[in-house]
């Protein structure tokens, strides 16, 4: 199994190193490469194509919004993991708004930073639903960017859901086509609706449209 490649995009010294550190103890992990800025950081992508960055947002010279932009615009298979605080939650949902698959708390545990690259790796990277409720109301108002539905971590069978809704079946006609319940399916639009942050059904379908659309 080859190793997961890791741009680490960091300003302060000591979170940087240590976060190389931590990782590189990981027989699974490889850093190949650090740096203190998002411009940098951008160039680094297109040389070395690691398979996930950990981006800081506060830099000099491009913040990690613009550079986590610019990423996913020219890389799209890129994972970007926010490195944050909660006190910078705005801006973490600028970032997801704009292609991030998730956030990593600067103070996290060792295993929980561990733990957190390979769920991204998996598409696993779950949302409070705090800061899931922000994005979606972010991209209601600018017209959803990249956000495809992994980022809500769907079950596959919440999957099926969610794109007959987008169909405009009731819910009697996706239990008929599922050959379940119609309270099965209720239940499962309400698990559906907290993993996207919006219990309108009317809302929800442009924004389950848009983050289905790689699953055609």
């Amino acid at each position: 199994m080859s190793s997961i490649t890791i741009l680490i995009v960091e300003d302060q010294t000591i979170v940087r190193e240590g976060l190389e550190t931590i990782i590189n103890l990981e027989p699974d992990m490889d850093v190949v490469a650090t740096t203190d800025n998002g411009q940098t950081a951008c160039e680094l992508v297109e040389q070395l194509r690691p398979q996930l960055v950990l981006m800081d947002i506060e830099m000099p010279v491009m913040n990690g919004i613009a550079a986590t932009r610019q990423i996913k615009q020219s890389h799209p298979e890129t994972i970007v993991l926010i490195l944050t605080t909660f006190t910078e939650e705005d801006f973490i949902i600028e970032c997801l708004a704009n292609g991030a698959s998730g956030y990593l708390l600067k103070d996290f545990s060792s295993n929980k930073i561990i733990t957190s690259i390979q769920e991204a790796v998996r598409g696993e990277m779950m949302l409070p639903s705090k800061v899931a409720a922000k994005l979606a109301a972010r991209l209601r108002t600018t017209g959803a960017p990249q956000f495809p539905a992994q980022h809500y971590n769907l079950t596959p069978r919440e999957l099926q859901i969610a794109k007959l809704m987008t169909e405009y079946k009731n819910n009697r006609e996706i239990a008929d086509m599922l050959y379940i319940t119609e309270g099965t399916v209720r239940n499962y639009i309400s698990v559906i609706y907290e993993k996207i942050g919006m219990n309108d059904r009317t809302k929800a379908i442009p924004l389950l449209k848009h983050a289905l659309r790689d699953f055609d």
